[in-house]
């Protein structure tokens, strides 16, 4: 049975919501940690970095279902959730850089 989305944002999917949701948590942990520690160069990586890039790794696979799963339903839709999707990865990939 097919159901088909009418005037409903995709944004509701948690296929859409979680990697969003991961990346502001990635952020977040990246400028907590500057605010406690500081801009600190070390030469091992902390918990706060694995834990960065799981976050950032993890929702790779989430976003390639959510893209297979809605991109023939909802193109239009999925189009602005995966950018989305990828401002957000990207802002929290910036903020290593630029901080660190």
């Amino acid at each position: 049975m097919k159901t088909k989305l009418s005037n409903s944002s995709l944004l509701i999917q948690p296929s859409a919501l979680v990697p969003i949701l991961m990346s502001f948590a990635a952020l977040t942990l990246v400028i907590a940690n500057n605010l406690i520690f500081g801009i600190v160069h070390e030469t091992d990586e902390g918990t706060s970095a694995h834990i960065f890039q799981i976050l950032m790794i993890a929702q790779l696979p989430i976003i390639v279902y959510f893209a297979f799963k809605w991109l023939q339903k909802n193109p239009k839709q999925t189009i602005i959730v995966i950018v989305m999707q990828a401002i957000m990865w990207l802002a929290a990939i910036a903020a290593v850089f630029w901080l660190t």
